[in-house]
């Protein structure tokens, strides 16, 4: 097999299964660990995946993008963790932005319903999720619905946005880059995320580890814009603490 075909096949596994082990995949092919290593620093080259020690992820790009229902497969428990962590922020909040994605999902689930609070958000789910607490007030932005994330996009939905002034925003990203920011493959997406920070008065970013050194098409915001960061344990304490000489907090639960 040559190498062109095998990278494309190692794309293509990292892109159904979420990650690519380099012992499977030199099981797989039949080739050496090493020649694995070779072929994942080329598309990594490429921006196409983003390596960590003994596997790779997919980088979403303008041209792809996971869908939901992939993401609720993909580091279940360190996105459990990360949400348990992040609503821990939410001090004496009355108006919260949940935004689009599985991790800030997961946040919407642990939001106090014991006091009155204000839940906006672009996700149908989330907010089907948190309607169900009577002391609950959700706001839905209107729009597009994108069928991979069942969340609106469009100048409905960033219209409406730009009307509040927001306590707390729990924020994701297809990708979190120290030189690039917060990024995402939609310019659609992009439009609302960026309208969500700038009308919060806090923000909490949410994401696992291996979302960190990866960018995707459109930047929506840079990392100073966030107060603190909520990840994993697999991004290094050297590499957290580069992100908080940026600004924020770095968590890593």
């Amino acid at each position: 097999m040559r190498a062109e075909e095998r990278q494309r096949r190692l794309l293509v596994l990292a892109r159904q299964s979420g990650r690519v082990e380099v012992a499977e995949a030199a099981a797989e092919f039949g080739v050496a660990r090493e020649t694995v290593r070779r072929d994942l620093s080329e598309l990594e080259r490429r921006g196409l995946i983003r390596r960590t020690h003994g596997a790779a992820y997919p980088v979403e790009s303008a041209g792809f993008e996971t869908t939901l229902a992939r993401r609720e497969t993909q580091q279940v428990a360190e996105k459990q963790r990360i949400a348990a962590a992040a609503v821990q922020l939410m001090g004496e909040a009355e108006t919260v932005f949940v935004d689009e994605g599985y991790t800030p999902e997961l946040v919407a689930t642990l939001l106090p319903t014991d006091r009155p609070l204000t839940v906006l958000t672009a996700s149908l789910r989330t907010a089907s999720l948190v309607s169900a607490s009577e002391s609950t007030t959700v706001l839905l932005a209107g729009g597009r619905v994108r069928a991979g994330t069942q969340a609106t996009v469009g100048s409905w939905a960033r219209d409406m946005l730009a009307g509040f002034v927001i306590d707390l925003a729990f924020m994701g990203a297809n990708g979190i880059s120290r030189e690039h920011g917060l990024t995402t493959p939609d310019p659609a997406v992009a439009d609302v995320k960026r309208q969500a920070v700038r009308s919060s008065r806090r923000r909490v970013l949410v994401g696992v580890h291996s979302k960190f050194g990866a960018s995707s098409f459109c930047r929506f915001a840079e990392v100073s814009d966030f107060d603190t960061i909520v990840t994993d344990s697999g991004l290094s304490a050297p590499e957290a603490h580069r992100y908080s000489l940026l600004g924020p907090q770095v968590l890593r639960v």
